[in-house]
Formats: structure tokens, C-alpha cells, sequence
């Protein structure tokens, strides 16, 4: 005999608000970012030193915003290599490259910004082309190819140079610290990239094709895509939001140096930040307003620990903890979708 469920009436609000969220189409990272967010508050008032809520201050919340940008740029171009059910580790060693690059090939000249940034630009397309062929071509695993791509443009980097090189002009620097009205430039940007990232997605042939190479890539061939070069132009827009990401670096810096990239992990936690938001590894599912969304989280919880002074390693465990409630969120709902 079925079970008879009660009348809406006599169901809890938490039991409505529960059967909600787990029917719901909207991603987890959404709901984790709010309980970050309501987290801070909560040590804001048990930690802080200030009567006024640090998470409402205008300055801290666009300084929030400016932390996520490295992050958010690289970890767009990460989703569109995730979609494709392929990876990328060679993008903090592009950062570093193109820092390095920028500020030895401007050195200080308003009038070298434009062919410096071409020539940047060129590289980071020619990097993911290397890094796509490797992959379709010549059937090398994505982390191993891309891996040791990283590892080649850190050896030529080292060889080269051994500490900061050139500068950048002051003009470049309205990058990182130009704005439009109350809103920085570089906020703007990260807007920009992650809109053309969803535009491309979700309203482009290119993009319907990435999904469904990511999701079954023989499937996707014998259907008549052509799946090797849907998924090298996927690495060349990788590696040209790395390029984007390491002018944005060394425009706050002012000049480059070999290790800015890899000492900033881009690579590791802009594959964190795409899996938090809901890309899968497997491919074939993901967004990058998820992503955002993921990247956000990581700039918060950065804020939140210098904010209130709590020992930084908490913030490395509490990040570990994120990464898995999120893939568990994910698989579970994965499994009651497929049942």
C-alpha cells in the first residue's frame, strides 16, 4: 500500500524548503557561496574588532571582487577544457610568462603596450594550439601533456631570466587599479569575460558542440563533429584567458618575475574553483557563472581570515572541506537523476 505524503498544510516550512532544494535545478555552489557569506558574519561578529560589519563595507566587498579576478579569468578558459572532458596545467606557467613577458617587452614604453600584448597574445594561442594537438593528435593525456608544456615555458622562463624584469608603464596599471565610476576596471573585465564565456556556451554552435564532445566524444565523432578541433580551439581559449589573467597580474605588480603564477597556484585552484561550480571532470556539463560563483567563494573566505585574523591554514582546510561537500553535492544529485 503507498505511502499517502500529508497535505501541504501540515508539511514543515524546513521540510518544504528541503524537498526544494533537493528538486531544484539550481547548483549547490550557489547555496555554499550564501552560507559563506552568512559564515563571515557570523566570525565577523564573534572575531571582529570593529562595531561595523566588515562584509557590508563598500571598499572591502570591491576589494572582494578585485581578489577574484586572477582567479575568475583563468577559471573561465579552465571551463571551457573541463566542458571538453580535458584539463590544463600549464596555465600558472603562461601567467608567469606573459608577466615576464609584458614587463620586458614594454619595459616602462607607453608606445610597446599594443605589440607587446599581440605578441603575448600570439604566444598564448600557439601554447594551446601545442596543448590541443598533443591531446588529439597525439593521444597524450591531457594532465601529462599539458604538464609538461608547463614545464617547458618554466624551464625557458628560468633560463632566461632570475628575478623581476623590466616594468610595465603607468598607463598599463589602469588595468589593475583604473576605474569607472565606483567600479574597477579589472572587475569589469572579469564581467566581461565570464559574459562572453556564457554567450559562447550557451548561445553558440562552438559551445553545443563542446558539451557534447565533453559528454561522449565518439559519440560526438561519429555524429559528424569534428571533435579534435572543437577541443584545441577549447585549450587555445584556455590559454588565452591565462595571457589575459597574467596582464592582469603584472599590471598590479608592475613587473614580472618567473615564479608569480605557480606561487599563486592558478592552475590548481582555477580547476578547484570550475569543480566547486559545478564543471564536471568527466566533461560534458558545467558553466561558467558556477565557476564565478566558486571563485568568489575562495576570494570571501581570503577576506574573511584577513579581515578577522584567523590562522591562514584554516583557510587551506576549509577549502579542502568546500571542494568536497560540493562533489558530493553533485554526485548524489547525478545519482537521483539517473535513477
Amino acid at each position: 500500500m503507498a505511502a499517502i505524503s500529508p497535505p501541504a498544510s501540515q508539511t514543515s516550512a524546513f521540510d518544504r524548503a528541503r524537498h526544494w532544494l533537493r528538486d531544484s535545478r539550481i547548483p549547490p555552489v550557489y547555496g555554499i557561496l550564501v552560507i559563506i557569506f552568512l559564515v563571515s558574519i557570523v566570525l565577523d561578529l564573534v572575531f571582529g574588532i570593529d562595531d561595523q560589519l566588515y562584509i557590508f563595507n563598500r571598499t572591502i566587498m570591491t576589494n572582494v571582487l578585485v581578489r577574484s579576478v586572477a582567479l575568475g579569468i583563468v577559471a573561465v578558459g579552465q571551463t571551457f577544457v573541463m566542458i571538453g572532458a580535458s584539463i590544463d596545467l600549464s596555465v600558472a606557467y603562461l601567467i608567469s610568462l606573459t608577466a615576464v613577458g609584458a614587463s620586458f617587452l614594454m619595459n616602462g614604453n607607453p608606445d610597446n603596450i599594443w605589440w607587446s600584448v599581440l605578441v603575448l597574445i600570439g604566444i598564448g594561442v600557439v601554447v594551446g594550439f601545442v596543448n590541443g594537438t598533443l591531446i588529439t593528435r597525439l593521444k597524450v593525456n591531457s594532465l601529462i601533456a599539458t604538464l609538461g608544456v608547463g614545464l617547458i615555458i618554466k624551464g625557458l622562463l628560468n633560463a632566461a631570466f632570475d628575478n623581476f624584469a623590466g616594468s610595465v608603464p603607468a598607463s598599463f596599471q589602469t588595468f589593475a587599479y583604473g576605474s569607472i565610476g565606483p567600479m574597477p576596471i579589472s572587475v569589469l573585465v572579469l564581467f566581461l569575460v565570464v559574459a562572453v564565456g556564457w554567450f559562447i556556451l550557451r548561445r553558440m554552435r562552438f559551445g553545443a558542440h563542446l558539451y557534447a564532445t565533453g559528454g561522449s566524444e565518439e559519440v560526438a565523432r561519429l555524429s559528424g563533429l569534428r571533435t579534435e578541433r572543437i577541443l584545441t580551439m577549447a585549450h587555445i581559449i584556455c590559454s588565452t584567458t591565462a595571457v589575459l589573467t597574467g596582464l592582469f597580474v603584472v599590471s598590479r605588480l608592475r613587473s614580472g618575475a618567473p615564479w608569480v603564477g605557480t606561487d599563486g597556484l592558478y592552475d590548481l585552484e582555477s580547476i578547484a574553483a570550475t569543480v566547486i561550480g559545478g564543471t564536471t571532470l568527466s566533461g560534458g556539463r558545467g558553466g561558467v557563472w558556477g565557476t564565478l560563483a566558486g571563485v568568489l567563494i575562495f576570494s570571501l573566505l581570503d577576506t574573511t581570515f584577513n579581515q578577522i585574523g584567523i590562522n591562514a591554514y584554516m583557510k587551506q582546510i576549509l577549502r579542502g572541506a568546500i571542494i568536497i561537500l560540493a562533489v558530493g553535492f553533485y554526485t548524489v544529485r547525478s545519482m537521483r537523476e539517473a535513477a
